[in-house]
């Protein structure tokens, strides 16, 4: 059986991006199986392929992982050769956390920059506590890219699920020009520059779904 990735909207869906970009990124064969949100069925759809009601699910010869940190997690384990992590200890640590920190924090980005592939290219005002959160996303950006800049282009050198976890954001620093320093946004057009990056946001403005609580 293939493995198959229900994700949302790939407009405005950012955490189904995070496995998709994983996936694709490795050549991992998967089935993608698309499920608008905000939908009169939507919710029912989703209930079919997992109990907590939301995308994305991973469904894998009868397993079923759902939340984008946990299906990393799921794929760095059944794919080793993928290197989901580093493989120091101390740097997998860190990894970790910065990743976690991603899961679970800077919702006040998450607030006034939507994910929005379709969005013209402009910036906006935004109140001091999401400025503040740039600034963060600048430093973790900086610092990680100035440990392992001579291991190759990415967070951590090569791509890992660091960078699975903050490419949603770097298409949020594009989208609404958001500004962190020269090293942030060289990292911005490394995103940007990814094969996979390029057929997502394609994607996604060919979609016709429109989701007014994620439009400006």
């Amino acid at each position: 059986m293939t493995m198959a990735l229900i994700i949302g909207n790939k407009n405005y869906s950012s955490w189904s991006l995070r496995p998709w970009l994983f996936l694709k990124h490795h050549g991992i064969a998967f089935e993608e199986v698309r499920i608008p949100l905000y939908r009169d069925d939507t919710q029912a759809r989703i209930a079919g392929f997992s109990p907590a009601g939301k995308v994305p699910v991973l469904m894998d010869n009868g397993i079923t992982v759902w939340d984008s940190l946990a299906i990393l997690e799921y794929l760095a384990e059944r794919f080793p050769e993928t290197q989901g992590w580093p493989v120091s200890r101390a740097d997998r640590a860190k990894a970790r956390s910065l990743a976690a920190e991603m899961h679970t924090g800077f919702a006040n980005l998450r607030s006034h920059c939507g994910m929005n592939c379709r969005r013209p290219l402009a910036a906006k005002a935004l109140p001091d506590v999401v400025h503040n959160e740039i600034a963060r996303i600048g430093q973790i950006w900086r610092e990680c890219r100035e440990n392992h800049a001579a291991d190759g282009p990415w967070l951590l050198g090569r791509f890992s699920i660091l960078d699975a976890m903050y490419a949603p954001v770097a298409l949020r620093f594009h989208t609404y020009r958001l500004e962190a320093g020269q090293v942030a946004q060289d990292y911005v057009d490394t995103v940007l520059d990814h094969p996979a990056i390029k057929e997502w946001i394609a994607s996604g403005q060919a979609e016709t779904e429109v989701i007014q609580a994620f439009e400006d």
